[in-house]
This record gives C-alpha cells, structure tokens and sequence, in this order.
C-alpha cells in the first residue's frame, strides 16, 4: 500500500475506483508535471449527494458533500498516475461549485470539507490555492462538484 493510501486508511478512507466521465469528456489531462482533473461531483457509497445549501442542506452536510468530491478527486489522480499515487508532489488548486441559494454566502465553508480533507491526508502536500464560488443549480442537483489542478513526478 502506497505512503498516501496508508494515510488515507488511517481516516478511514478507501478511494474507490475513479468514476467514469458522465457525458462528452475525459476525466483528466496531464500536460508536463500537471494533472487537470475534471469536476467532480458529490457523491458517495449510496450514490449521488443532492441539496441546495441555504435552502435545504446545511454548512455541515455541504462540507461532507464537498470531502467526498475530494476523494473522488484522489480516485482520479491515481488513476492518472498510472496507480502510483505517491507520484502526488502537490494539490495546486482546487475550484469548488456550491449548489446554492443567492442569498448564501458561506461557499467557503462548504469547501473546506475539500481543503481540510487534502490536508489532513496529504499534510503540506494537500495545501493549495482555491476558489469556491456559488452556482444556481448543479448537474443531476448535486450539492458539490469541484475540479482539481495537481503535481506529479
């Protein structure tokens, strides 16, 4: 088991396979030492996880969303490291997309369910530059999908 699946194990997490593309797509792109990663969307063993933070979903729940768009995020890299996932040299930046009301205004909160899970998992690797912006509406009304920038030896 690599370094960074020892850790992830640690906090009980497995990644799962890397879910496959849901329309005209790929889920990533590597050009040089960088990997583009495609948005992810929220959703977890039971399936997709739908809500619209401010209205019906909570800044607890919003950030559970947004930590399983970041194991997703993970499943894709190995994916594109060839299943070396310890070729990770840094998270760059990570975009996140909240599902949410126009009068909502803690999108921030809601990806550092993301952002305090890359740490926590990768430590200093796992710190990166973000955004994190409001949407009216998500693909299949999901709560989450964020998209990812990594570096990879």
């Amino acid at each position: 088991m690599s370094v960074i699946e020892t850790r992830l194990a640690e906090l009980g997490v497995t990644l799962p396979d890397a879910p496959a593309p849901a329309a005209n797509y790929v889920p990533f792109v590597q050009t040089g030492h960088l990997v583009h990663v495609s948005g992810q969307i929220s959703a977890n063993a039971d399936g997709m996880i739908k809500g619209k933070l401010g209205a019906d979903m909570d800044i607890e729940a919003g950030a559970t969303a947004a930590r399983a768009c970041a194991v997703s995020l993970l499943a894709q890299l190995k994916a594109a490291c060839g299943g070396d996932i310890d070729r990770l040299v840094r998270v760059v930046k990570l975009v996140g997309f909240v599902n949410s009301t126009s009068d909502f205004g803690d999108q921030p909160k809601v990806i550092n369910g993301a952002s305090d899970f890359m740490v926590a998992a990768l430590g200093d690797k796992g710190r990166h530059a973000r955004s994190a912006v409001s949407a009216a509406s998500l693909p299949f009304g999901v709560a989450v999908e964020i998209e990812g920038i990594f570096e990879i030896a």
